[in-house]
C-alpha cells in the first residue's frame, strides 16, 4: 500500500524543491530532504499505512486522550486489524494476544511509561513504531540504545559553535528526541534500553517521574505537555548487561511479548512481513512460497524448542535465537535469489543457505547440531527430500 509521505519537524515537505520528488515524482530527493513513501527504502509506519490511519480517524467517534490522533480502541484496531463500517480493511500489524495490545495502549494513556520486553524477534521494535505512529502520527522520535549512547541523546546537547560564540542560550540548545516529544506532547521511543549504560538510563527517572527535564545551564526546564509518553524496548537475552535500576523500573509498566504460540500464527506473520518487504524491494510474488515459508518456520520452531512438531524426537538447540525476524530475513533473501538468479519460483535451494547462516553461529558446536538435525529429522520427513539435498549441498 502506498501513501503520501507526511512532513516532520525540521524537514521539507516531500515534493518541494527543484527535483519535484513528490509522491508521484521519479527524481531523487534533494540532499537533506525527506524522500517520498515510494522512494524510501523503508517508509515510516505513518507513511506506509497513511490511508488506514486516515480511515480510522474518520470512523473513530470514541474519546481520545489529549493530542492522540486516535482513540485507544482505534489504535488497537490499527494494530490488530479489522473492518470499518465503510468497508475499509485494516491490516493486522501485530499478530498475538489481543490483551497484550490493549494493556500496552492503555498504559500509554496513563502517566506510566511502557517497556516492551521479550526475546529477539518478538516484534518489540515493530510494535513500538506502530504504537507511536497511531498515537502521535510520528514514529521518528527515536533514541537507539547502544553501549556508547551518551546522556545527550536522552536529555539535550549543544551546538558548540553557538556555545563558544555566545555561551549557553536557547539557540545553542540541541533538543533530543525525548525533549521534543515532551514539548510537543508526542510518544518518544528508546530502543534496546538495557544496552544503554546504567548512569545514562537513569537520566530518564526525572523525566518519567516529574515529567520535566531541567536545563541547569539556562536556569530553566522543559515540562512535558499532555500527550507525552515513552515506549522502551529491551531484550530478554540482554539481562545482566545493564540491568534497570529499581527506581527506573518502577516508572515502567512492563509488557512481555511472547513468541508466536503456533506454527500457523508464525507462518502468517512471516508471510505478511515477507510480502510487505518484497513489494518494497520490487520482488515478484513467488509461486509455492507458502510451502517454503512453512518449512523455514518448522525448522526454526523445532530447533528453538528442542523437539519436533509431533513431539516424538528430541533435537539439540543451536546457540542462535532463531527468531521470527530471522525467518523473515531468510525467506526474503530466498525470494531475492529466486528473482535474480532463478526462475522466480521460491524453492528449497533458495532458502537453504539462509537457514544455514541463521542456525550455524558457532562454527564448531552449531554445525554438529545442524548436521544431526538434518540426518535424524529432515532426511526422514516425507516430502522434504529436495530440502534435505539443498541443505546438504550448502553444508558441505
Amino acid at each position: 500500500m502506498s501513501a503520501p509521505s507526511s512532513t516532520t519537524a525540521g524537514s521539507e515537505p516531500t515534493g518541494s524543491g527543484p527535483t519535484g520528488s513528490g509522491p508521484t515524482g521519479s527524481g531523487p530527493a534533494a540532499p537533506g530532504a525527506a524522500p517520498s513513501a515510494e522512494q524510501a527504502l523503508r517508509p515510516h509506519a505513518e507513511d506506509s499505512f497513511a490511508d488506514e490511519l486516515v480511515a480510522l480517524a474518520a470512523a473513530d467517534d470514541r474519546t481520545r486522550p489529549a493530542r492522540w490522533k486516535l482513540s485507544p480502541w482505534a489504535v488497537a484496531t490499527y494494530l490488530l486489524g479489522g473492518t470499518l463500517p465503510d468497508g475499509t480493511v485494516i491490516t493486522p500489524k501485530y499478530v498475538g494476544p489481543r490483551r497484550i495490545v490493549e494493556v500496552a495502549v492503555t498504559t500509554l494513556a496513563t502517566d506510566r511509561a511502557l517497556l516492551l520486553l521479550g526475546v529477539p524477534g518478538t516484534a518489540k521494535t515493530w510494535l513500538s513504531e506502530h504504537l507511536a505512529a497511531a498515537i502521535s502520527g510520528d514514529s521518528t522520535l527515536l533514541v537507539q540504545g547502544t553501549a556508547g549512547t551518551p546522556e545527550e541523546a536522552i536529555r539535550y546537547g549543544w551546538n558548540y559553535a553557538q556555545l563558544l560564540t555566545h555561551g549557553p542560550s536557547t539557540d545553542a540548545l540541541v533538543h533530543s528526541p525525548v525533549m521534543r516529544a515532551m514539548a510537543e506532547g508526542r510518544i518518544a521511543r528508546v530502543e534496546e534500553l538495557t544496552r544503554i549504560p546504567a548512569d545514562v538510563q537513569d537520566t530518564l527517572i526525572t523525566i518519567l517521574s516529574e515529567k520535566t527535564l531541567p536545563i541547569p545551564e539556562l536556569g530553566s526546564e522543559t515540562q512535558a505537555v499532555r500527550g507525552f509518553n515513552l515506549i522502551a524496548t529491551a531484550n530478554d537475552r540482554d539481562r545482566g548487561v545493564n540491568e534497570l535500576s529499581s527506581a527506573l523500573r518502577r516508572r515502567f509498566n512492563t509488557v512481555v511479548l511472547p513468541l508466536p504460540a503456533t506454527a500457523e500464527e508464525e507462518v502468517d506473520i512471516v508471510s505478511r512481513r515477507v510480502d510487505q518487504l518484497g513489494r518494497g524491494l520490487d520482488l515478484p510474488v513467488a509461486p509455492r512460497g507458502a510451502e517454503e515459508i512453512r518449512r523455514v518456520v518448522t525448522v526454526f520452531r523445532e530447533l528453538r524448542a528442542g523437539v519436533t512438531e509431533d513431539g516424538r524426537t528430541k533435537v539439540k538447540s543451536p546457540s542462535g535465537t532463531l527468531s521470527t525476524a530471522e525467518a523473515i530475513s531468510v525467506v526474503t533473501g530466498g525470494l531475492a535469489l529466486a528473482a535474480h538468479f532463478g526462475d522466480g519460483v521460491l524453492r528449497a535451494g533458495d532458502t537453504a543457505a539462509g537457514i544455514l547462516g541463521a542456525v550455524v553461529r558457532d562454527p564448531a558446536a552449531d554445525r554438529l547440531v545442524w548436521q544431526e538435525y538434518l540426518e535424524t529429522v529432515v532426511r526422514q520427513r516425507d516430502g522434504w527430500k529436495d530440502f534435505y539435498r539443498a541443505c546438504r549441498e550448502v553444508s558441505a
